[in-house]
């Protein structure tokens, strides 16, 4: 349980907020000089492996280079396009909540004559 809002830190000399954890930080370090320096060699026992288990490995190896999507359920990016919408109804001018209504309705149709 984190402590309430305004209560001291138990240790008060303790890490400041958003230094960065130097055994982390080592560690990191370590492993991209490892790989680095072992490049060559790693590329050629990759292709020493079966082609199930090199597909297997570049597949672990890819969430280092590409970031990961997180899943959202199709009602949580419902609710989240509604509450945009909601605040672009608040602040635009009601000339453009006319327009893009009436693009609406002409889109709407197009779809319908397109499917008949």
């Amino acid at each position: 349980m984190g402590l309430h809002k305004g209560a001291k830190p138990n240790n008060p000399t303790g890490r400041k907020v958003g230094s960065k954890n130097t055994v982390t930080t080592e560690l990191k370090q370590w492993v991209k000089t490892l790989l680095e320096s072992n490049q060559t060699q790693f590329e050629a026992d990759l292709l020493e492996v079966e082609p199930k288990e090199r597909l297997q490995i570049m597949t672990a190896l890819l969430k280092y280079s590409i970031p990961t999507l997180q899943s959202v359920s199709i009602e949580a990016q419902i609710q989240a396009e509604y509450a945009e919408l909601e605040k672009l109804l608040q602040t635009a001018p009601a000339e453009a909540i006319d327009k893009i209504t009436e693009r609406i309705i002409i889109l709407k149709n197009q779809s319908n004559e397109t499917e008949n």
